[in-house]
């Protein structure tokens, strides 16, 4: 069965002048254009498509990747507008269009918007949506505290960033736990402190327990190799001294000093930490 917006692997039944037909199976023969044949395949071959409808309705296949798939959340950039609706790039030749009634404000060119991407049922057609919220799960997520998950960023707030969780779920990563800069759009790797009893997830950006610690090592061990054994940072050093070393929170680094001290492979002083030869 051929499924719209996503990767399907078919087999060239045809070749044409201007590309090859794929067997689409009860979906009938779907046309591959020439400019996005795979290079080296031939009749016969099977080769990995993605499909949608082009203007007229008909199903047409190209090796182009896109940004996202079908029902997905992703940040794409608005290129034209129409009497129908948006236009967003989404990394085809062909464009993705945002009805107006999937818009929550006018969109405009040269503008990036969070939109969700699926097959509107009427038309059979992939299109977007800014109206985000009614495609996040109403369920409780099944998640414990560690899991690791993926992470969309979705908005600034007061108190740290929204977070589309799995592509499914809201969540939030407050500021206390983010040492750096985020951006709209932005997907990162993030794990479970928290499934609130609204629903909501809180997230964190860092492990949790001895293996958060543990990843420390490697960056602290690899730094003292870099500067002969010697780096004046301590556990007395700020965090944002810390950070702009290590890339980790001040907490995790002390917990690594002493994880590192224990196993005799530094000595730590007032000014500064020293490899152990």
């Amino acid at each position: 069965m051929i499924e719209l917006g996503r990767i399907n692997t078919l087999r060239i039944a045809k070749e044409v002048d201007f590309g090859v037909y794929l067997d689409g199976g009860e979906a009938g023969e779907i046309l591959l254009p020439f400019n996005y044949i795979p290079e080296g395949a031939k009749l016969g071959d099977e080769v990995d498509v993605l499909i949608y409808r082009d203007s007229e309705d008909r199903l047409i296949a190209t090796n182009e990747t896109p940004y996202a798939f079908v029902d997905d959340f992703a940040l794409l950039e608005c290129v034209d507008v129409s009497s129908v609706g948006a236009f967003l790039d989404w990394g085809l030749s062909k464009d993705i269009l945002v009805p107006f009634r999937e818009q929550k404000t006018k969109m405009q060119k040269g503008r990036s918007y969070i939109v969700y991407i699926y097959v509107d049922k009427s038309t059979d057609r992939i299109v977007a949506s800014a109206k985000i919220d009614k495609f996040i799960s109403e369920y409780q997520a099944p998640y414990e505290a560690g899991d690791k998950v993926e992470a969309l960023v979705v908005d600034k707030t007061d108190i740290g960033y929204k977070i589309i969780v799995d592509n499914l779920f809201w969540g939030v990563l407050y500021e206390n736990e983010v040492f750096t800069d985020l951006k709209i759009g932005q997907k990162l790797e993030a794990y479970i402190k928290k499934v609130r009893d609204d629903g909501k997830i809180d997230l964190t950006i860092h492990r949790f327990g001895y293996r958060k610690v543990e990843d420390g090592f490697d960056p602290i061990l690899h730094k003292l190799e870099e500067n002969n054994g010697v780096l004046y940072v301590s556990d007395k050093s700020s965090p944002d001294e810390i950070y702009e070393m290590f890339e980790m929170s001040k907490k995790t680094f002390k917990k690594a000093l002493g994880g590192l001290f224990r196993q005799k492979l530094i000595m730590i002083y007032e000014d500064r930490i020293e490899k152990v030869n």
